[in-house]
């Protein structure tokens, strides 16, 4: 209520029961449960506490499940969102960005696998998310981090840089893409930490949502 971000609960580290009761108490306070980091024996303890009468929205990619009561709505807020990723490997934390700005009630566009190896194929979709006229971009990669300083670079719209922990040798586990992204000449672009696709989404939301503020439409 104070930030205008839900609260999420982290499953990792978690034992199953706890974390079922947990699911439970933000049930009966919010009418809404985010859990993220959410592993297979996870899903099962909660699936046997729930409800029956609660919505389950279970994202495998992302790892992350969505628990509604039947009377919980989500209010749109007009606030629009753009997330591309450099390569298939990206999209589970881009998957966990689009959650979080759905559930702050954005409406999100995603553009999957554009990455600097096959350049050509940013451009359509980029141009699409601009005629779409989208508050802020979220731009996922690992390896070398490249795609969010090509983007920022060519658009006048904030940047979100998520680096993941995709890529081996020498500055693996997304080191290369953190620093590439924090060593950016391209302006306009600030970074979360590495596969903090939950991050990146809450404040890319936080962006569209205060800018639909200020243009005073939904």
């Amino acid at each position: 209520m104070r930030t205008g971000v839900p609260e999420i609960i982290l499953a990792e580290g978690k034992d199953p029961e706890d974390l079922a009761k947990i699911v439970m108490k933000a049930l009966e306070k919010s009418g809404r449960a985010i859990i993220s980091r959410v592993k297979s024996y996870h899903a099962e303890a909660i699936k046997k506490i729930i409800p029956s009468s609660t919505s389950v929205q279970i994202n495998k990619k992302a790892r992350m499940i969505v628990i509604n009561k039947e009377d919980f709505v989500i209010e749109k807020t007009g606030g629009k969102v753009g997330i591309i990723t450099a390569g298939t490997s990206d999209i589970p934390v881009a998957e966990e960005a689009k959650i979080i700005a759905e559930e702050m009630g954005c409406e999100v566009f995603t553009a999957y696998d554009v990455g600097v190896a096959g350049i050509h194929r940013l451009f359509p979709s980029l141009k699409e998310m601009i005629e779409r006229n989208v508050d802020v971009l979220i731009v996922v990669a690992g390896r070398e981090g490249t795609l969010p300083s090509v983007v920022a670079g060519m658009v006048d719209i904030p940047v979100i840089g998520v680096p993941t922990s995709i890529g081996y040798g020498l500055g693996e586990k997304g080191i290369s893409a953190l620093t590439a992204m924090l060593q950016a000449c391209s302006l306009g672009l600030v970074v979360v930490n590495i596969d903090g696709g939950v991050a990146a989404g809450a404040v890319a939301a936080l962006i569209a949502n205060r800018v639909v503020k200020a243009r005073g439409t939904k």
